[in-house]
């Protein structure tokens, strides 16, 4: 497990191509990802992406952004762009993955928790993310999104 670095962008934007194309049937507009993706590396503060190394390939990602909780004086770390190459997948890459990540939260001091989203109908991912200890939230998302 390591943070992913800029010579990691050619995979993390075709992990997340496939990711969006398996799991909502969207066709992303390359370029656009291309640059979302450099962004990150830009600006440290947008986030930063996970990825775990099988036999120096990378095998699985995720992206972690922030939310600050006023109520807790804490951040939240939200999991986000989740992939796991197929070949690599039902061997634990993502649930290292995320013990790494929650371990780290642990130790950064100012991480109140971490968070992510799921599609209702995705029970595979659900499960997984039960048996790591998360709780479905009591919060539904709702959103407007602007198209770009």
């Amino acid at each position: 497990m390591r943070r992913a670095t800029p010579e990691d962008l050619d995979t993390l934007v075709r992990f997340n191509a496939a990711m969006a194309e398996e799991t909502e049937g969207k066709a992303l507009e390359l370029a656009r990802l291309r640059s979302g993706v450099a962004a990150l590396f830009q600006d440290p503060n947008r986030g930063f992406y996970l990825v775990a190394e099988i036999g120096g390939q990378v095998a699985g990602q995720l992206l972690v952004t922030t939310e600050w909780s006023d109520w807790r004086n804490a951040f939240f770390w939200w999991i986000q762009s989740v992939y796991v190459a197929p070949v690599y997948r039902r061997r634990g890459v993502y649930r290292a993955l995320h013990r790494y990540l929650q371990a780290e939260a642990q130790r950064h001091g100012d991480i109140c928790g971490l968070r992510l989203y799921v599609e209702r109908s995705n029970q595979v991912a659900q499960r997984v993310y039960s048996s790591l200890g998360m709780a479905r939230s009591h919060y539904d998302l709702y959103e407007i999104e602007f198209s770009r």
